[in-house]
């Protein structure tokens, strides 16, 4: 970009002499900054004045903007100490997409002094959005400005014809909390496991120490950091891992233009991707509802239904509030709709129990394996994917023991750590179903770093549904993807049983186990509800020998 910076007699500069000189006059004689917002030929659009320290710029959201696009404004306003270009001056310049910043610096005398000024940069991915250009007198300074905002947003609008051309959405992720490094570690990990289950994927991962902040979540300077690094990557949008709160999630979409999204939006999407039955969708419908309903902010206790008469005053309601009032009657039609899907299930349950058939439910951490260990207990053909939520309908399928006797084996949404409580109550009426099974197979991803942590996150969400005293045992899949001796004293650790659902591997045994398990539960002998198979010693209990 050098070319750029020669400095040629004539036409076209920054600001005009004359303008420039008034603009430190007034500014000083106020004692405030002022500032001038100019188009592409010089013109003004807005005047600005600000305090002794700095300046705001007004919303902008008419200008033009967009990607291979700058804003087709610059920026120029006085510095009362003759400063050079503040942290704040250069992060308008990247968030507003401006052609230019330009500060002037003005005299005591209310002279201009040296002028400072920066643009975008389009070829910077890793540091700042910006280059700065050398500070040179005010009085003798000139510049070519349309053939230097020529070549500026040419290679502006290139960049961003290489990030849409890559295909997919990319994003960086985000975390804030003072938790052990680990346990971070893990959490991002699944981050990007979502981001990939979504077709997003991650360019950066930035972890920030400390609380939260209230309104903000980061802080507004961690923020705009956070946008203008999104900017400098190619990034399309911001991944929380924290839950943002109403309030957080409307102020920050105030400061930022790209999608900033948590993680209980992110699921949420996927959720909403991979519903494919009719109930499944009005699931993932009432949850996204409940989820968005507190953040529309409406004010319930003003609400007023008057919208205008003869003769009737009233305050009459906003677009949030009629907005809100439509979200609720969405949710209550779509609990009805729920409600009697809910008593169709019931029925076909009571059948089901009539005909005195056994029921399996295959519970489990997301990507754990279940529908892969259906689909070859079952010779059935429920989709499979290494993904995160590849099924959320679920499956029930008929399987014949090797003694001409049949169970029902269903299996059931993946759990995952920190499941939105939108999402657990929408689907808590499903997942209570497993309180009529008659054993729950709880399947593990042995060869996961996470697998103790995947089996508590389990347990707490089956103990929060009442789930606990169903008979369940454990079983660690995946076995062929770590040591066969590790797999082996990991099983007689926790009281598994060991398979590979992939290779079949271990699924005699299971077929075995799992039929003596239902025997026992059906004449009422043996353990205790709760006890059977792997659960006898509770996850991570060592089996006594």
């Amino acid at each position: 970009m050098e070319r750029l910076y020669r400095r040629k007699s004539g036409v076209d500069p920054i600001i005009g002499y004359e303008l420039g000189v008034t603009l430190c006059q007034i500014s000083r004689q106020i004692g405030r900054q002022a500032g001038l917002l100019l188009d592409r030929r010089g013109r003004v659009e807005r005047v600005i004045i600000g305090t002794p320290s700095e300046i705001f710029i007004p919303d902008l959201t008419r200008a033009r903007a967009g990607p291979g696009r700058l804003r087709g404004l610059r920026l120029v306003h006085t510095h009362l100490k003759n400063e050079p270009l503040s942290r704040d001056d250069l992060t308008d310049l990247a968030l507003l997409r401006l052609d230019m910043v330009s500060a002037i610096g003005v005299a005591p005398g209310g002279e201009p002094m040296t002028i400072y000024s920066a643009h975008g940069s389009a070829e910077n991915q890793t540091g700042p959005a910006w280059a700065l250009i050398d500070p040179a007198p005010f009085s003798k300074t000139s510049f070519r400005f349309p053939e230097f905002i020529s070549d500026l947003e040419s290679e502006v609008a290139s960049g961003d014809r290489r990030i849409v051309q890559s295909g997919e959405g990319k994003a960086i992720l985000a975390h804030i909390s003072n938790l052990p490094e680990m346990e971070v570690t893990a959490r991002m990990d699944e981050l990007t496991e979502l981001a990939r289950t979504e077709r997003i994927s991650a360019v950066d991962q930035v972890i920030y120490r400390g609380a939260a902040h209230p309104k903000s979540l980061v802080g507004s300077g961690r923020l705009k950091d956070l946008i203008i690094r999104s900017m400098s990557q190619g990034a399309d949008m911001i991944l929380f891992d924290n839950e943002m709160s109403p309030a957080q999630s409307r102020w920050i979409g105030k400061l930022a233009e790209i999608p900033v999204l948590d993680r209980t939006q992110l699921i949420l999407r996927i959720f909403a991707r991979r519903a494919f039955s009719k109930e499944g969708k009005l699931k993932v419908e009432l949850a996204k509802l409940k989820y968005e309903l507190p953040r529309v902010g409406a004010k319930d206790d003003s609400l007023s239904r008057i919208r205008g008469g003869i003769g009737v005053r009233g305050p009459g309601e906003t677009t949030m509030e009629i907005t809100g009032r439509r979200i609720k009657e969405r949710i209550k039609k779509l609990s009805d709709s729920l409600e009697k899907l809910s008593r169709g299930r019931t029925q076909r349950r009571s059948l089901r129990k009539r005909s005195g058939v056994p029921h399996m439910a295959v519970i489990g951490y997301t990507n754990a394996g279940k529908s892969t260990l259906l689909n070859a207990m079952t010779n059935s053909e429920v989709l499979v994917e290494d993904k995160l939520f590849a099924t959320l309908d679920p499956a029930t399928k008929r399987m014949r023991f090797p003694e001409n006797s049949d169970v029902v084996i269903s299996d059931t949404v993946g759990f995952i750590r920190d499941l939105p409580d939108e999402l657990l109550d929408t689907f808590r009426s499903t997942l209570e179903e497993l309180n009529d099974a008659d054993l729950l197979l709880h399947i593990v991803d042995i060869s996961s770093p996470g697998f103790k942590r995947e089996i508590d996150t389990v347990e707490k969400i089956l103990s929060s549904l009442g789930l606990d005293k169903v008979p369940r045992k454990l079983v660690f899949n995946k076995i062929d993807k770590i040591d066969p001796e590790m797999a082996a004293n990991e099983a007689v650790r926790y009281n598994a049983t060991g398979i590979s659902a992939l290779t079949g591997e271990g699924l005699a045994d299971l077929a075995s186990e799992a039929r003596e398990e239902l025997t026992q539960t059906k004449a009422g002998r043996g353990a205790k509800p709760g006890k059977a198979g792997g659960a006898a010693s509770g996850p991570g209990s060592p089996r006594r020998r």
